[in-house]
């Protein structure tokens, strides 16, 4: 398995993110040996999502005002319904995640992650898989969407539900270990 030793890792999240989809990848990460922050434009703890009914209590490490893209080396986004739908009306939080599309940064999204990736203006072209709702959205931001399991593009790494996370773990860490893409 790839390491991620020396890699310092933003999972940006809201409240109602997926609980699965937040703490799976992040387990992952850290047994790869990256250090893994929860950002979030709120401080203190955020609420999960899980399947039907609300869920844990994550701790919130940074807050979102307090840091820039280019403390991490690479990016994790949570699905759920309601996490994305905020974020991405957040003009912080899109300017922080346009930052790694720029740099050629590694990015991870499950679900209902991809839709703040639609708010940048900046997938057109790229290849990509995610809920199935959200196809639609994504093929009207000029994506190549595909009903796969997990999707490699240039660093962008992308799946779309909860079934999905080992194909998804696996991938986001060999794609976040390979480091920035041209």
């Amino acid at each position: 398995m790839a390491t991620l030793e020396n890699r310092r890792v933003a999972i940006l999240t809201e409240e109602g993110f997926e609980q699965v989809e937040l703490t799976s990848p992040k387990s992952a990460l850290i047994e790869a040996g990256a250090t893994v922050h929860v950002i979030s434009p709120k401080a203190g703890k955020i609420k999960a999502w899980d399947k039907t009914d609300w869920g844990i209590e994550v701790d919130v490490d940074k807050q979102l005002g307090e840091v820039s893209p280019d403390d991490y080396d690479a990016l994790m986004l949570p699905g759920g319904v309601l996490n994305p739908d905020k974020l991405r009306q957040n003009k912080d939080a899109v300017a922080f995640v346009s930052a790694f599309l720029d740099e050629g940064k590694p990015i991870a999204a499950i679900c209902h992650g991809p839709q703040i990736l639609i708010e940048t203006g900046m997938i057109k072209g790229r290849k990509l898989t995610s809920y199935p709702s959200l196809q639609t959205d994504l093929k009207n931001a000029g994506t190549h969407w595909v009903d796969e399991e997990v999707v490699v593009d240039n660093g962008l790494v992308t799946s779309r539900r909860p079934d999905d996370l080992p194909a998804f773990n696996k991938k986001m860490v060999e794609e976040f270990a390979e480091g920035v893409h041209a």
